[in-house]
């Protein structure tokens, strides 16, 4: 069917405010981008705006064998690898029982755990709980807590039982159990679901600051997150470069190198996010059919 004159109209506002919406989120990106591959000169003069001048690659040089960010690096993938492995698998062990019908007392379950949303035990008492189980200072304060997101199991619940139950009846007459259900029919079923909520838990873990703030003392387990946040603060950055010729440093601003700090935090993320757009809108949307 043609589009009318007042649809056009609103498809065009509706494509001209997100193209707006677009742009403002990817001119700041694609400035740091070229703050950390310029010229330190010109980035003092103020001469860089969305294309780098003289373009180097000693600022990244100077971040990579000055700072720590390789080992913070490795540590966010420490934390998000094992965190999203963890997660997923007892979201899965959640959603499931509560998406069948005969669970018992499921409407029960279900609503004990909603009410998590609504309530918390607070701050204070979560950290007497992780350091009575001795786990501050280590990964498992970040990974215990958050667990289970209440919102990411839910959807996962929905979506498991949007699966036809004539399917599920039939692999049981034929013999099969309900871990082999879930993991060779159900699970191979929802794999948008499972895409959407992956990248859901991936991204909190790796861009985890607060919790890393609270339960862990030691420098050498920081993130990026955290190990950025402290480059963007510090007043003196190229002072606290440790292992850098004198020379070297003289060749990058303290601009520069936190605009190189935040492109290597964000970069894992803009690289993984293509992989998983094309099940992110199925997922989130399917789970989200019935209530």
């Amino acid at each position: 069917m043609k589009a009318s004159w007042g649809e056009n109209i609103f498809y065009f506002c509706n494509y001209a405010i997100l193209s707006l919406a677009g742009l403002s989120c990817l001119v700041p990106l694609v400035h740091l981008f070229s703050l950390s591959f310029s010229d330190p000169h010109a980035v003092m003069s103020g001469d860089v705006t969305l294309w780098p001048i003289g373009f180097t690659w000693e600022t990244y040089g100077v971040l990579f064998n000055g700072t720590r960010v390789l080992g913070a690096f490795w540590n966010s993938i420490v934390i998000t690898v094992v965190g999203v492995a963890l997660s997923m698998l007892f979201t899965v062990l959640a959603a499931y029982p509560l998406s069948r019908s005969h669970f018992y007392a499921r409407r029960s379950w279900t609503l004990a755990i909603v009410f998590t949303m609504l309530f918390s035990g607070g701050l204070i008492p979560t950290f007497l709980v992780v350091k009575s189980l001795g786990l501050l200072n280590t990964y498992g304060a970040l990974w215990l807590p958050g667990l289970i997101s209440t919102f990411n199991m839910l959807i996962m619940k929905t979506f498991f039982e949007n699966i036809p139950e004539e399917l599920i009846e039939a692999a049981k007459m034929d013999g099969c159990s309900e871990l082999r259900l879930l993991v060779q029919i159900v699970i191979p079923l929802s794999l948008p679901v499972m895409a959407t909520l992956t990248l859901f838990y991936g991204v909190g873990y790796w861009n985890s600051f607060f919790s890393l703030m609270i339960y862990i003392q030691d420098t050498t387990k920081l993130n990026l997150a955290v190990l950025v946040q402290q480059m963007i603060q510090s007043q003196t950055i190229l002072q606290e470069i440790n292992n850098v010729q004198p020379d070297d440093i003289k060749d990058v601003t303290p601009e520069t190198v936190k605009a190189a700090g935040v492109i290597v935090m964000l970069l894992p993320m803009l690289v993984v996010y293509p992989f998983l757009q094309k099940y992110f809108v199925k997922g989130v949307m399917i789970g989200a059919i019935k209530g």
